[in-house]
Formats: structure tokens, sequence, C-alpha cells
């Protein structure tokens, strides 16, 4: 769990934690602040942390271990099992494992708003009553528009703001709604 939330949920400054802890202020400021990634400290560092913290070393290590898949892989992997399970069992598979709030609590927000669009889209079309419990989430947006690799190369090169126009335009309204554009998401192979 990452440090930072756990400072937050207690109620404590990283100067606080380290008095506590008797690890080095600056040793905490680095991986607040991602400098200094945790998995990479001594064992003895990590369980002063862990203690003063009351979790488990694992839980501080754990997110830091993950590698974060670059977003147009993500997406890609999200399209191909939709097409492998078919929209009722994809359905399903992500109410049942909790994936939205998971990714939502590491802060991978992108991933996060594309899945639960993606929830929607299939629920609408296939005349399925959206969760409730995601209402709250539904209102988040990125703060900026997340285009398709594709688009974004197409602007890079042309400076045509028409394509991001269209591109915008053509987006299911589930994607957009968080700033997502995303218009295709049969076409995988």
């Amino acid at each position: 769990m990452c440090i930072n939330k756990l400072l937050k949920q207690r109620n404590m400054t990283m100067y606080m934690l380290s008095k506590k802890s008797g690890v080095p202020h600056t040793t905490v400021l680095d991986i607040c602040s991602g400098k200094a990634k945790i998995n990479k400290c001594n064992s003895e560092t990590v369980y002063k942390l862990a203690v003063t913290l009351n979790v488990k070393m694992e839980e501080l290590v754990i997110e830091s271990m993950e590698k974060r898949p670059n977003f147009e892989n993500y997406k890609s992997s999200i399209c191909h099992r939709v097409k492998r399970y078919g929209d009722l069992n994809f359905i399903e598979e992500v109410l049942l494992s909790g994936e939205i709030d998971k990714l939502f609590a590491k802060e991978w927000y992108p991933e996060s708003l594309y899945l639960l669009a993606m929830l929607d889209y299939l629920c609408r079309i296939n005349d399925i009553p959206q969760v409730k419990e995601y209402n709250e989430l539904r209102k988040t947006r990125l703060n900026e528009l997340l285009y398709p690799a594709g688009i974004h190369m197409l602007y890079m090169f042309s400076g045509n703001e028409n394509y991001k126009e269209m591109s915008v335009n053509e987006s299911i309204p589930e994607f957009l709604r968080h700033n997502i554009v995303e218009s295709e998401i049969r076409n995988v192979f």
C-alpha cells in the first residue's frame, strides 16, 4: 500500500513517521516522493516503517514491485478479454473481481475509468442496468482528454485538429464521460 495514503489515513506527517520509526527523514521523503523505491530499501527500513504504520512489510513493498502496463496495451488487453469471454461473462468477471476499485485505489485512474466505461457500455448495449455501486465514480473525469495513440500520432504528424475532433465526435459516450476517447472496442485481433 502507498505510504502517502497510509499517512493520510493515519493523519500522520512524513516527519512524524520518521521520528516514530527511526528512519531518517530524508529516506522517508525520498520514498514518499518516488525518488527511492521502497522495494530497494533494506529490510530494517521496511520493517520499521511497517511497524510504525501498523501494516505488513509485504503490503508496503508489493505495490512498488507491480509494473504498470502502457495504457494502450491495457486497453487492448481489456478489449481482448471482452472478445474472449463475451459481453455477459466479461461483465460478471469484472464485477466479481472488484478490479475497478482495485485500480482506482492504486491511483491508476485511466485504467479504472476505462474499465468502468467498458462495463457501462456493455451493460447499455445488452440492456442490463448499471451497477449502482459505481455511481460516485461515474462522476470522475480525467483532467484532459485521453486520445488513442493512433489519433495522437496523426495529429502530431499532420498538425490537423480535425482528427481529434472527429475522434471525439465518434467516441462512445460511456468513455467520453471520463474524458477517454474510444470509438472501437470490437476490432481486435
